[in-house]
């Protein structure tokens, strides 16, 4: 009797064995099949665009490599405009994303509009000889009237970059890098005359400066998407960026103690560009979300 037990037992360890290895092998593919973690979604158009409120930085000079590129419009109102080569001049501006009166851009729009950070170079250009109707699209400044202006000389470009090092997650840099504007004079100049608190949204500059209130003063230029020749836009990028219409506005706000940070450059075409150093010495704009001629974004 003992010696049918014993042979049980010889038995029943492989058994056990087999069953472990099996329940193992398929705890090792349930690790190998789950899915991932879920991607962030892109925003709408129109939540996107409406809540990007940038404030724009006065920069220590200066100036990269010698730069050609070749532009063109991506926004349907501009679309007859012809493609133009320019030079990147000197830098002039650095716009980083703010909050005004405390209203924070909703998510997950927020999460991609917190990284979009715009280094602001000289060019010259063709007038653009453009008449347009202008209305406001972010929340805080929806009564202000719509306006007519007139559209003249390209006098910065802004590319997308990114501050410190601190790059964007996947999905949100797949729309960043691909935010280039075309800033051209505009006119009339005229007067917001609106107090406005503006809080940092970026990462890297909360904590370095404060929320401030500043007084909105007159308008100055009109920034609109561009594209780079060379730059390769996703389909579902394209439909957002294309809508990135701003109106930025002298401001005057408080001083700030001087900020250094290095730069570097986040869209493909000018990723041989080297990493700059920039010290921001005060704030000087803000530029505000706009819609043309009564189209606005979708969504």
């Amino acid at each position: 009797m003992n010696s049918s037990v014993n042979g049980d037992r010889r038995g029943t360890k492989p058994m056990v064995r087999r069953l472990l290895s099996a329940v193992l092998g398929m705890v090792a593919v349930a690790f190998l099949v789950a899915p991932p973690a879920t991607a962030l979604a892109l925003p709408t158009p129109k939540a996107f665009v409406s809540n990007l409120d940038l404030e724009c930085f006065k920069t220590n000079t200066y100036q990269p490599p010698a730069t050609t590129l070749t532009l063109r419009h991506l926004n349907p109102v501009l679309a007859n405009l012809p493609v133009e080569q320019v030079n990147l001049g000197p830098r002039e501006q650095l716009c980083v994303p703010v909050a005004k009166n405390n209203v924070q851009p909703p998510t997950p729009a927020l999460d991609f509009i917190k990284y979009v950070d715009l280094s602001c170079y000289r060019i010259t250009g063709t007038s653009a000889n453009t008449s347009l109707v202008l209305n406001h699209l972010n929340p805080v400044l929806q009564d202000l009237p719509r306006k007519q202006v007139a559209v003249n000389v390209p006098q910065h470009l802004c590319v997308p970059v990114a501050k410190n090092n601190v790059i964007p997650p996947t999905e949100v840099l797949s729309l960043v890098s691909h935010i280039d504007l075309k800033c051209y004079g505009i006119t009339p100049n005229t007067s917001m005359n609106r107090q406005l608190s503006l809080r940092q949204l970026n990462p890297v500059l909360v904590g370095k400066i404060p929320t401030q209130s500043a007084q909105v003063t007159f308008s100055r230029q009109l920034c609109v998407p561009v594209q780079k020749a060379g730059d390769v836009i996703p389909a579902d990028v394209l439909n957002i960026v294309r809508w990135i219409d701003l109106e930025k506005y002298d401001i005057v706000a408080p001083a700030i103690t001087p900020v250094t940070l290095s730069l570097r450059h986040l869209n493909p075409v000018l990723g041989n560009l080297p990493a700059e150093t920039v010290t921001l010495t005060g704030a000087n704009q803000l530029a505000v979300p706009v819609a043309k001629n009564g189209q606005t974004p979708p969504g």
